[in-house]
């Protein structure tokens, strides 16, 4: 099996790559950069691609993620009340926006 072949991963692993890394697109990282902390990422919680076999699962550790969101959280909370307060009126009309043109 080539290098960087996602054949043995799972579904849900590959669902997880596909969501962190566009994560950190949002968030302005390149889509290479994105897609390789994303599969790191992956490969840190579930112990990499599955192989078959009974008793060969492993608990996930989601501390990857865990520290993402403090690192969020930290950005946050650096910034002063006004751009936060900012950030929130922004989204709240977005998100007023998107639902009137949503149909229901």
């Amino acid at each position: 099996m080539p290098r960087g072949d996602k054949s043995s991963y799972t579904d849900k692993q590959k669902r997880q790559a596909e969501h962190i890394e566009e994560g950190y697109e949002k968030r302005g990282v390149g889509r290479q950069e994105a897609e390789r902390r994303a599969w790191a990422t992956v490969n840190k919680e579930t112990g990499g691609g599955k192989k078959s076999g009974s008793g060969r699962g492993k608990a996930m550790d989601t501390s990857p993620s865990k520290k993402g969101g403090k690192a969020g959280g930290r950005a946050s909370a650096s910034r002063s009340a006004e751009e936060r307060s900012a950030s929130a009126k922004k989204a709240a009309a977005t998100r007023r926006r998107n639902a009137a043109k949503k149909p229901h």
